[in-house]
């Protein structure tokens, strides 16, 4: 998970050039990295309440709640935002009918190439090209532009340049404190930020990505090569990915109710990518052969803003899979029930953000 420096409560802990967490991924840009940072302190807080546990237990007790509570959290209110729920209720009642489904929980939990190239880069269509990121960076200030520049992996922060006192997030304008009943932890009026609907869109500076998310020391000489759309597509097609009409048949014949959608649906689409610069002969090659990662968007498009039919298929499987392959799992130990909200029955982000920062408005919101 990693550790926070007393020192550096905001940012997450840096040794050199190096950032000290499991997977440097998720220092690429600020808003995963503050994400990250917030699951470490939630952690380090788990661990001091069960301090009167044997301090040789304690940890793997500690890990073993985190883990339950996140997987409450997917289960319960992240996947039901993005996916049509009838999927994830299906899913999470009957079980997998595609990915895996007489899979042994003793088996180690894999990943389906259809899930990490396609279905699950579904967020690359919510973000916005700026945030109402804090007291300072606002209206505007908060470009993607500058979450990719004040990281590690996107930018330049290390251990002797971290990330500046102006720039943590302010969570009130991340996440609906209010809906989750606290009141007093309002966003300010108009700075509320919400992701853009799942669509086939990306905004604009997603077609020019830092060089240092791509793992670059140069510029290449095809431009195109910085856009994230782009690469997407091209990763689809390296790895010979099936089409969105490979899997509708797929799932089919796995006893899945779906239906495919038509041309009319794929080319039109519901105010998502417009598609008209292209040939007939192209839109007819699209809508016949159609990208999987393309081809769940505009699902979702057509769904106002939800996966629906494949990709919500393939999202909610592998999320089912991953959580009954854990050892800590709220789907074989059934009697599992948050501990560290207001009551046992809801747990989201905004509680955990609350426990995290021990619900103190000026942890949540450090820059005035």
């Amino acid at each position: 998970m990693g550790r926070t420096d007393d020192n550096k409560p905001f940012d997450l802990p840096r040794d050199g050039q190096k950032v000290l967490i499991p997977d440097h991924r998720n220092d690429e840009n600020l808003a995963v990295g503050q994400t990250h940072l917030a699951f470490i302190r939630f952690h380090n807080r788990v661990i001091k309440e069960l301090s009167s546990v044997p301090q040789a237990k304690r940890f793997a007790k500690a890990r073993r709640a985190v883990v339950k509570h996140y997987q409450w959290m997917i289960r319960t209110d992240y996947l039901p935002r993005i996916c049509e729920e009838s999927v994830v209720d299906d899913v999470f009642t009957n079980g997998r009918k595609v990915f895996e489904p007489n899979a042994s929980t003793s088996l180690a939990t894999t990943m389906p190439i259809e899930f990490s190239v396609a279905a699950f880069r579904l967020g690359h269509s919510m973000i916005r090209s700026e945030y109402e990121w804090n007291a300072i960076f606002q209206d505007g200030g908060g470009t993607l532009e500058a979450l990719f520049s004040f990281s590690g992996t996107g930018g330049n922060l290390s251990e002797n340049n971290p990330l500046p006192g102006i720039w943590p997030a302010d969570w009130r304008r991340l996440f609906d404190f209010p809906a989750a009943g606290h009141a007093n932890l309002a966003a300010p009026p108009g700075r509320f930020n919400c992701a853009m609907r799942i669509d086939t869109r990306v905004v604009n500076p997603l077609n020019k990505l830092p060089l240092g998310a791509l793992g670059l020391k140069k510029k290449p000489k095809d431009k195109l090569e910085l856009n994230l759309a782009f690469r997407n597509l091209m990763r689809g097609r390296m790895v010979k990915l099936a089409t969105g009409q490979d899997m509708v048949g797929r799932l089919k014949a796995k006893g899945v109710t779906v239906t495919a959608l038509t041309k009319n649906q794929i080319v039109n689409g519901s105010g998502g990518a417009d598609l008209s610069s292209l040939t007939p002969a192209q839109r007819n090659a699209v809508a016949a052969n159609t990208p999987l990662w393309f081809y769940i968007l505009r699902e979702a498009e057509l769904n106002d803003g939800k996966l629906d039919g494949v990709g919500a298929r393939i999202v909610a499987e592998t999320f089912h899979r991953a959580i009954a392959g854990s050892k800590a799992s709220i789907i074989r130990h059934k009697n599992f029930v948050p501990h560290f909200a207001k009551d046992d029955t809801t747990f989201n982000m905004p509680d955990l953000l609350f426990f995290a920062f021990e619900g103190k408005k000026q942890l949540l919101n450090p820059v005035k």
